[in-house]
């Protein structure tokens, strides 16, 4: 396969950048996106040019280290994690776009790879339980129902890529809070921190400078796990009982 390729380079966070044209040949249709760009930066390397900075990790799909809006898809054309995109996804000849993910609350660190970190603060405000040193608790003792254990496993299938925050027209991080909210709300061993888990993880939220949630809907479509819609339905549900208890004190 030969590709054109237009590349969004910007040298660092704090200058302007803009897309580069790049033609790259002998593309297998069995290669994964992220392997085409190692050839793409192969090429450049031999040609005493700076390579594509883009991030990557496990390249398996899990850590959702492999950020980029192909063609103004998040992860590209399919429903999966830009690592697993294979080049069969694209016709011989065809003109590609990769860009970063664009959100305020996301600022491009250099070309291809942004700053996610607004993530891990939204986690540390309350993304955890309370769990006692010592030795560890029988695995039954505390029993949890059939429902409630799909539902937390449904939900701690989000690997925190960010893909629904740069699909939403209005980048909102709501689908990633609430299935970080959901996952521990829904079970036993979350209880303690119930009210006050989603009350600290919406308010960090709001800091760092997410868009508001208008339930486009784009985010679910464009999540790689399939974290549901309902999601933000149920974490606005425990927000308003949080904030309703607590107005109660």
């Amino acid at each position: 396969m030969k590709l054109t390729l237009r590349v969004w380079r910007q040298r660092a966070a704090d200058t302007e950048g803009a897309m580069s044209t790049y033609e790259v040949d002998d593309i297998s249709p069995d290669m994964s996106f992220l392997e085409m760009l190692d050839t793409l930066n192969e090429d450049l390397i031999l040609r005493g040019e700076e390579p594509v900075a883009f991030d990557h990790d496990c390249r398996e799909g899990i850590c959702g280290a492999c950020s980029l809006v192909i063609n103004g898809d998040a992860h590209g054309p399919e429903r999966t994690t830009t690592c697993q995109l294979h080049m069969r996804s694209f016709a011989d000849g065809d003109t590609i776009d990769v860009e970063p993910w664009r959100a305020s609350a996301f600022p491009v660190i250099k070309d291809l790879v942004v700053d996610r970190s607004a993530f891990d603060r939204i986690i540390q405000a309350g993304g955890y339980i309370t769990a006692p040193t010592g030795s560890a608790p029988e695995a039954h003792a505390t029993a949890v129902p059939k429902p409630d254990a799909d539902l937390a496993f449904e939900h701690a299938e989000c690997i925190g890529c960010g893909a629904c925050v740069a699909a939403c027209p209005n980048g909102a991080a709501m689908l990633f809070t609430s299935a970080k909210v959901n996952h521990l709300n829904v079970l036993p061993q979350g209880a303690p921190e119930r009210e006050t888990r989603v009350l600290d993880m919406v308010a960090r939220m709001d800091e760092e400078g997410f868009g508001g949630c208008t339930l486009a809907g784009e985010c679910a479509t464009a999540c790689p796990k399939g974290i549901p819609l309902v999601s933000i339905t149920n974490m606005n549900k425990e927000w308003l009982r949080a904030t309703r208890k607590a107005g109660k004190r």
